[in-house]
């Protein structure tokens, strides 16, 4: 009977490790999607700007790819957030947290994603009330392109280059 339950403890341990590998490695994939078409989206604004191109379902479709695809690698870190063991370090440490580059990155910096996420949807939803194609395309530009600098900014670069 106990071995039996080692058996079942460590069959749940190896799949929780693997689905915890599963969304890490998902959410690090993701992350090159997100910045392909963040930077895309940038580029495609500013070239909208100042070419004052009209405002067209092309450009609404690539921001929109933009915000989905940001939605979904906030979605991800969020989860990810929760069951990383690194999040206990919160308890064993505390503020000590902060001593340590990595955990302070990954614990600390590196969730300020979401802000970089919420000024990509008031940007998105500011652009939608322009009256003007190139007041859209300047909500986008300033909005997603501050988001894509906050995004650049709190990438755990070290972290995320080792892993491929």
């Amino acid at each position: 009977m106990i071995k039996n339950s080692k058996l079942k403890t460590q069959n749940l341990k190896l799949k929780t490790d693997m689905l915890y590998q599963l969304l890490k490695t998902t959410h690090s994939l993701t992350a090159y999607i997100v910045l392909v078409v963040l930077c895309f989206a940038v580029i495609n604004a500013a070239l909208g700007v100042w070419q004052k191109r009209k405002y067209e379902k092309k450009d609404l479709r690539i921001n929109l790819f933009a915000l989905i695809f940001t939605h979904l690698q906030v979605t991800l870190g969020l989860i990810l957030y929760f069951v990383t063991p690194l999040f206990q370090s919160w308890s064993a440490m505390g503020a000590g947290v902060m001593k340590d580059a990595y955990l302070r990155k990954m614990l600390v910096e590196h969730p300020f994603g979401i802000v970089a996420v919420t000024l990509i949807t008031i940007g998105w939803s500011l652009h939608k009330k322009q009256k003007t194609d190139t007041g859209a395309f300047k909500r986008i530009l300033i909005f997603y392109g501050i988001g894509l600098l906050l995004i650049l900014g709190v990438l755990p670069w070290k972290t995320w280059m080792a892993a491929f």
